[in-house]
């Protein structure tokens, strides 16, 4: 009782800890004069420490401290690799698109597409999947946090929703970009320190760090560079790489929120520093959580706690982790919980400011009744969009709750949107003989396609695949005596419904024997044809195969080939547009002079 006490006691501490760091940027920094002022935080008014952490941060989100140890933990390390791509993607956002963004001094970064194209359809596509994608996604990450906290704390998922959603709006109101970005800075020295001390801790348990490399890797949960081509297979090397490396140059340099980021320091030359150094910030925190993923499995490598029935979503490993072996220091829990619950909301405040900043752009400022506003007029526009956008995402997370694998779908719809917004900036700035008509076109059919593949996807009955866990090493002294219900009780349960339900339902062994995981989701392979039955060429049948093929194509390749659709399409469709017209000479993106 005393240990609850102390958790709810340091849970509302963060909290009214994330108020003051508000109110101090309020007091302490420049006063909000003008929109850009509120939207790029004033020039100089953000430290380099600051910027970093709130890069690294905007792009990780929650999930870098739930999600990853527990896709560690039941997946293996697969998705570790995507930090190749992550890495790669940031010299080509410093090289190529920094220089056209600051050389133009632009508020949003889809008026260069208008600027580049003179057409606001093809600004608007842009901006309109920017914000469709923020909206969805901002939905889970206030949804995320409120599942820990409802699994621990026992708090509904209305209130946490109500109360994330309220207080962002008033950060929004209040204090602009500057705010969310020291907010970001905390959350991720408060949540690092949580990390390591798991990470310390569990290396004393599991009786040091080359144990815990021994077991994960006797265990197959380290996977390292599987250069399967195979494009059914969930995550290889190579999709990691290629598929995270498209999806980050569409978040680094084609979204809003980080661009908006790189334009609240003094130049051009710090935010070039700025983004080296995120490089080993981002490899540092990435890795952090997969190796407290590491820590947790070898822990609980003989006795899974989801398999004996304490958990039942993979994500909850995190919380029960904690809850089992950190009952001995009070108030850790509410650091771990008010910390996620603070990152979901420091996630959501940079994006409102961002999202807003778009709709006012390329939408509301372009209504008769709003054109020709002040300074201070426009400024009050986009706080009041902020609002509105906020209740919209209230809504959206109420709608997830009520869901299930809606974090899935989001995901996927994350992944599918990256490859049209990237492709139309690589049209821009590197195919310069490219019209509007091109862009439009591309992005249009780029959207249509994995559109279409997503919506394949999710009508394929797949079943999550996870690597085998074990329950032959689980004894009354695995958990901690004040884990309910106690361990016999619990067991006994276990042995009751282990009678009507086998071992592979639930993916567990009670030997240690190699995992048996499928290679890939080639399920159309799975029945023979047996050739006296069936006639020598069946259409119908082929056509089926060639769908399910695409529709079994991971989900880390949509960005990749959205890309591919929208320039292929878009060449295509310029030089046709450009023949039939005379409109065949375009500027360089970066240049005033035409090329013929």
């Amino acid at each position: 009782m005393q240990s609850i006490i102390f958790d709810y006691a340091v849970f509302l501490l963060l909290i009214a800890l994330s108020f003051g760091v508000l109110i101090y940027s309020k007091l302490s920094g420049p006063k909000e004069q003008t929109k850009a002022d509120y939207v790029f935080a004033s020039k100089g008014s953000v430290s380099m420490g600051a910027m970093l952490l709130s890069i690294a941060r905007g792009f990780l989100g929650v999930k870098v401290f739930l999600g990853f140890p527990s896709e560690f933990y039941y997946r293996g390390s697969g998705m570790w690799e995507t930090l190749y791509g992550m890495s790669l993607a940031f010299p080509l956002v410093l090289y190529f698109f920094l220089p056209v963004y600051f050389n133009l001094g632009i508020t949003s970064v889809y008026q260069y597409l208008d600027m580049r194209f003179k057409s606001r359809l093809v600004r608007r596509l842009a901006s309109g999947t920017y914000f469709i994608r923020s909206i969805l996604n901002l939905g889970v990450t206030v949804f995320t946090p409120c599942v820990a906290l409802k699994t621990v704390m026992g708090l509904p998922y209305w209130f946490s929703i109500i109360l994330i959603t309220s207080i962002a709006i008033v950060f929004t109101l209040l204090g602009g970009l500057r705010s969310a970005i020291l907010a970001d800075a905390v959350q991720s020295l408060v949540m690092t320190g949580c990390s390591i001390v798991i990470i310390v801790h569990g290396f004393f348990i599991a009786k040091g760090p080359l144990n815990v490399f021994e077991v994960t890797k006797e265990r197959n949960r380290l996977d390292f560079f599987n250069f399967d081509m195979d494009p059914t297979i969930r995550v290889s090397t190579v999709s990691a790489t290629l598929g995270q490396l498209f999806m980050s140059l569409s978040m680094f340099g084609c979204q809003q929120n980080f661009v908006q980021r790189y334009f609240s320091m003094d130049s051009q030359k710090q935010v070039e520093k700025a983004l080296w150094l995120t490089i080993p910030l981002m490899i540092f925190l990435f890795s952090l959580s997969w190796i407290v993923g590491m820590v947790i499995f070898t822990v609980y490598a003989d006795c899974d706690p989801r398999a004996l029935g304490y958990i039942s979503e993979i994500d909850e490993i995190i919380p029960f982790y904690i809850e089992d072996k950190f009952y001995f220091l009070p108030g850790f829990m509410g650091l771990v919980l008010a910390s996620l619950f603070n990152s979901g909301l420091s996630i959501l405040v940079s994006n409102l400011n961002s999202i807003s900043t778009v709709a006012w752009e390329d939408f509301v400022s372009q209504i008769p009744i709003f054109k020709g506003a002040s300074e201070k007029n426009q400024l009050i526009c986009i706080k009041s969009l902020s609002v509105i956008t906020g209740f919209i995402v209230m809504g959206i997370a109420f709608i997830v709750a009520q869901s299930s694998g809606v974090i899935d779908a989001s995901q996927l719809m994350t992944s599918a949107t990256s490859g049209p917004l990237l492709g139309v900036f690589v049209l821009a700035m590197f195919f310069p003989s490219t019209n509007w008509k091109g862009a439009a076109a591309g992005m249009i059919s780029s959207h249509l396609m994995t559109l279409f593949i997503v919506i394949g996807s999710l009508s394929l009955a797949k079943v999550p695949e996870y690597l085998p866990v074990s329950t032959e090493g689980c004894t009354n002294t695995t958990f901690s005596p004040h884990i309910e219900p106690i361990f016999d009780v619990q067991y006994s349960q276990y042995k009751m419904s282990f009678i009507n339900k086998t071992h592979d339902d639930l993916g567990v062994s009670s030997v240690l024997s190699s995992p048996e995981v499928k290679s890939s989701s080639k399920d159309y392979l799975s029945e023979e044809l047996n050739v006296n039955d069936q006639p020598f060429y069946n259409s119908d049948l082929f056509f089926s195969d060639i769908l399910t093929m695409l529709y079994s194509i991971t989900y880390m390749y949509y960005s990749l080939l959205g890309t591919f659709v929208t320039v292929f399409v878009g060449v295509i469709v310029s030089y046709m547009t450009a023949l039939r017209t005379g409109d065949d000479i375009q500027y360089h993106p970066l240049g005033y002079e035409p090329i013929s």
